[in-house]
């Protein structure tokens, strides 16, 4: 594999004499003599060397022992083969160092790899050992010959990848020791030529297997960091999103790329979140397109899941490198968090489901991500990112994940199987709620497992339901206490489905009821945090309207100033004047760290942001600290003890669930509220049909006319009478799934609706108006469940 077997005619694709092998190190030809042997691969056959071999080759020829690349030794080699009229030269050159790890390794360098090497020797724990690679004289003369050009000159403006420091190799990418800028213009060159195109695809394809080899088994990245070049070098490639790459080299990269430890994701995270926006948004668009490009030419099913698709998890995986390196870059906010108050879930107490051999399905919360924690920043640490989140979200994924299976793979089979929840940002909200959705049933399930065990156990009748009981006209109080004495004596019992019944009242809980509770509550309390993780566990919809603070609050992140811009425009706007304003703020705005409020009652009173701060007065130098204390009483310090409590009652419903881990801050609103945009279009397009009607019966055509015809608040009206909630599920009214059935032929009745199924009971009317008039009546005169 070294030296070939010196047969010109060689057809061994592993041998060095085959026309068709390209050279790879040593290392890496041990490695694969291994793996040949293992498999008993053939050897060449014998042959008789030639008495006369071929005379050396031509040392004036400039890519003779070329062994790396540089800006210089490209343009030489270019003018050359321009001079010649023939590209073979650069070819040869592109293919053998292309296709190489250690040529790649030491190419286009900032510094020399001769001075790299040098440097070792006084204690560069990255390059210590390392040797350079011969060059051949004339190319060197060349080159050197040849005007330099200003990316290889010292002192030159160096890529925005790389840190105008020396680097302190603390894993940040601030050590990178590749010349970006002279690779970008390098590839600009080469791109120009047709000729050279197939040579960087095949090389590529050569090239992939040896990183393979080399990370898995020589741990190649931790004895030489530079190695981390090799992927940043290949990824600057612009055209890596074409048809050329995206069927067999691309996809053999990533899944080269996804052999790097996690500490040199970490770091290739770090470089590409410095290599400004735009590179960012192409690396996201050629890892999509790979995505993209493989779901379309593959068909999934109940056996073959895109979750074994090798190409489409591996480019998941390399995406989720570019979307951190896009927080990395966003607006980040790593420090200002809310204290952790989970309960301690370590206890030396062996659960029932531990005994069922079932605590994977259950265990509390989700997987550290590594990843992250290597970084050191979350999702909700970053307002906004370098290339927004939606860029992120791949919709060929969402349409052909099964998320039930996917579901599985991320509680039990984890450690075998790739699921998509692992790497949320590629999915949308729709199909993160469906994950959701399970895990909610799942514990629900358990919990109702488990009180039968208890109640078996105790001989008692066994309650797999959180059951409320509540008058109508007192649903505070009764909602609040039975819930306050379950959240006391029986914590877990809040896993439960909700089974709401309203004293007085006909209506068997099928969802219907519960539906209602929750629009009861809404209208009359605040919100409680304990009603609203129900909410969410329940999978009901809410019509509430906070800020979005409070959901940022939730996912365990403090107020600060841009969040008033949304919960108190106005004084957002008054402090940010301050800020901006530039002329002498402590004569002029005469404010003091003493600041005045009004409560609930309308009663003045003041609270000092620093000690007897109605003596300290706001100047121009601490105009930035008097904004940032404000801020944090108003959002933090002022609503402490209420949001603690409320956060703690929403923690007590949600603390198992990965809702943390999978969702966004806006998406939980979403949630939560559901979507605000109604497209009655799209609810129309989904809905079925029963007991005789059709899409294109008369009827049917004049209800969606009507329908159609209504203002915004008579069709709010209507999803209310219709599905107990007068907005749309996440994902729009096109994922509600309503059906209209025949109630019998024309009648005075009125319209009737079972909103535990999201079914509307509609009589065949003679007329379009009576038709119109009847069901505004319903949707305006209904509440309550009854006989009508």
């Amino acid at each position: 594999m070294t030296d070939g077997c010196g047969n010109e005619s060689c057809t061994n694709q592993f041998c060095a004499s085959c026309r068709h092998f390209l050279p790879v190190d040593k290392n890496s030809a041990a490695v694969k003599a291994l793996e040949l042997y293992k498999v008993n691969a053939k050897l060449c056959g014998p042959h008789k060397k030639d008495p006369d071999p071929d005379p050396d080759p031509d040392p004036d020829r400039p890519e003779t022992n070329v062994h790396y690349l540089t800006e210089d030794s490209v343009s030489v080699i270019l003018s050359f083969c321009e001079e010649e009229g023939d590209y073979a030269a650069l070819i040869r050159v592109i293919g053998r160092v292309f296709s190489s790890a250690e040529a790649l390794t030491h190419s286009f360098r900032k510094s020399s790899p001769c001075s790299a090497a040098g440097a070792a020797g006084g204690g560069d724990a990255d390059t210590e050992g390392e040797t350079a690679p011969p060059v051949d004289d004339a190319a060197g003369a060349a080159a050197a010959a040849s005007p330099a050009s200003p990316a290889s000159t010292p002192g030159s403006a160096s890529s925005p990848l790389v840190s105008d420091g020396d680097g302190d190799g603390d894993g940040d990418g601030g050590d990178l020791s590749l010349d970006v800028e002279a690779v970008r213009r390098v590839y600009e060159r080469l791109q120009a030529n047709e000729q050279t195109e197939s040579s960087l695809v095949n090389a590529l394809i050569y090239l992939c297997p040896n990183l393979e080899l080399d990370l898995e088994y020589l741990d190649m990245y931790h004895t030489n960091r530079d190695y981390l070049n090799v992927f940043v070098l290949v990824m600057e490639n612009g055209n890596l999103h074409s048809p050329e790459y995206l069927e067999v080299a691309l996809p053999l990269f990533c899944k080269a790329m996804c052999k790097l430890p996690v500490d040199a994701h970490a770091r290739l995270a770090h470089v590409w979140s410095r290599s400004g926006a735009d590179n960012i948004r192409r690396l996201t668009e050629t890892f999509q397109q790979l995505i993209t490009f493989t779901i379309v030419s593959n068909e999934y099913d109940g056996d073959s899941l895109v979750n074994d698709d090798d190409t489409v998890v591996a480019a998941t995986r390399c995406l989720k490198l570019v979307f951190y390196a896009s927080i990395l870059a966003g607006d980040l906010d790593v420090d200002h968090n809310e204290d952790s108050d989970d309960s301690d879930s370590d206890s030396d107490e062996i659960t029932l489901q531990e005994l069922l051999g079932e605590e994977r399905l259950y265990r509390r919360g989700p997987r550290v991500d590594l990843l992250e924690r290597e970084l050191g920043v979350r999702t909700v640490d970053v307002r906004k990112p370098a290339v927004p989140f939606e860029d992120f979200i791949n919709e060929s994924v969402n349409e052909v994940v099964e998320m039930d299976k996917d579901f599985t793979f991320y509680k039990v089979d984890a450690d075998s199987k790739f699921s998509f929840q692992s790497c949320p940002f590629i999915l949308n909200a729709v199909t993160k709620s469906q994950g959701l959705y399970y895990d909610n049933r799942i514990r629900m399930y358990s919990e109702r497992r488990i009180t039968a065990l208890y109640s078996m156990a105790q001989g008692q009748q066994p309650n797999p339901y959180l059951k409320l009981k509540v008058r109508r006209d007192h649903i505070i109080d009764d909602a609040l206490v039975r819930l306050e004495m379950i959240s006391m004596e029986n914590p877990s019992d809040l896993k439960k489905q909700l089974f709401v019944e309203f004293e007085g009242e006909q209506g068997v809980d099928e969802g219907g009821v519960s539906k209602e509770f929750f629009q009861l509550n809404e209208a009359q309390y605040s919100l409680i945090g304990i009603v609203l993780g129900l909410a969410i566990y329940n999978n009901c919809i809410l019509d509430v309207h906070f800020p979005m603070v409070v959901y940022r609050k939730l996912m365990g992140k403090k107020g600060t100033f841009p969040d008033l811009a949304d919960s108190h425009p106005v004084l957002y706007q008054s402090l940010k004047q301050l800020l901006e304003y530039s002329g002498n703020v402590e004569e002029d705005m005469v404010t003091s760290f003493q600041i005045s409020q009004t409560d609930l009652f309308g009663n003045p009173i003041t609270y000092d942001l620093k000690e007897e701060g109605d003596g300290i007065p706001v100047t121009n130098h601490n105009k930035q600290e008097f904004v940032d204390m404000y801020t944090d009483y108003i959002l933090n310090k002022s609503v402490e003890r209420q949001f603690k409590a409320f956060k703690k009652g929403f923690h007590m419903v949600t603390n198992e669930s990965p809702l943390k881990y999978l969702f966004r801050p806006e998406e939980v609103e979403l949630l939560i509220c559901g979507s605000r945009n109604l497209d009655f279009k799209a609810l129309e397009d989904t809905t079925d049909y029963d007991g005789g009607y059709s899409k294109d019966c008369q009827i049917i055509k004049d209800f969606w006319e009507t329908i159609h015809s209504f203002g915004e608040d008579q069709k709010k009206q209507f999803l209310q009478f219709t599905t107990g909630s007068d907005r749309a599920p996440v994902g729009g009214l096109g994922k509600l799934k309503m059906i209209i059935a025949k109630n019998g032929s024309d009648t005075d009745r009125l319209p009737t609706s079972h909103t535990c199924f999201n079914a509307l009971l509609l009589p065949e009317y003679s007329s379009k108006e009576k038709l119109r008039e009847r069901l505004l009546k319903a949707i305006t005169y209904a509440k309550g469940f009854g006989m009508l």
